[in-house]
């Protein structure tokens, strides 16, 4: 938003946000390149565990990009990317297992997923628009501006919130599709645990720097009105 003296609170968070992306990059790479012996591609795993559930009406698609990996909940489709789809690796199949995980929550009507689709439209209206409307009041002294801009972006922080316990819960699952159903051995199910592990980091990263932006945002509203 802008630079002033309460930035710096936000600097830890943003420095935890940093290792995480590189954790999950390392963590990935390392994987990537360690076939399963299993040598099925994450299609592959990603339709039987998807068939093995009863869920034949969610189709598994390739997608463009790199980690673009995600489970469309409007058509019912787990989208791979490109790496994930084709490949046979570790990571592979414990990124398509996750995606997986997300579909199964969604048949069996998973409570923290059906909370954040219910609040993606206000968050993804809060995400763009509470900044410039705090920025607005705090330059106008406006304050009601700023409060309004306060609680949009309280919105998008508890959509990031309700996000941690949907891929937790994702991650759990995948683990133990690809344990139970063989795709990995007892040496692979750890290395696909880091993997996952090391994706979720992400997640709880970005919501420790929206929560400290949040104390921010109300320390820069309480002394503009003093």
């Amino acid at each position: 938003m802008f630079y002033d003296p309460t930035f710096i609170l936000v600097l830890p968070a943003l420095f935890f946000a940093m290792y995480a992306q590189f954790k999950v990059n390392s963590t990935f790479n390392r994987y990537l390149r360690e076939r399963s012996y299993a040598g099925l591609t994450g299609a592959q795993v990603a339709r039987r565990i998807l068939d093995d559930h009863g869920l034949q009406n969610v189709s598994v698609e390739r997608t463009g990009g790199r980690l673009s990996d995600h489970y469309d909940p409007r058509d019912r489709t787990v989208r791979l990317s490109p790496d994930i789809y084709g490949g046979t690796s570790v990571a592979a199949l414990g990124v398509a297992a996750h995606e997986v995980g997300h579909a199964v929550q969604h048949a069996h009507n998973y409570g923290p997923l059906g909370l954040r689709s219910n609040l993606f439209p206000i968050a993804s209206i809060g995400s763009q628009m509470a900044f410039p409307l705090f920025m607005a009041g705090f330059i106008f002294s406006f304050d009601t501006l700023m409060l309004v801009g306060i609680w949009f972006f309280i919105a998008a922080l508890a959509f990031q919130v309700v996000t941690l316990p949907v891929e937790f819960n994702a991650s759990r699952r995948a683990v133990a599709f690809l344990d139970e159903g063989g795709y990995l051995n007892r040496a692979e199910v750890p290395k696909a645990k880091a993997v996952l592990n090391a994706a979720a980091l992400t997640y709880v990263a970005a919501t420790a720097v929206a929560a400290t932006q949040l104390i921010r945002l109300l320390i820069l509203r309480g002394q503009r009105r003093d």
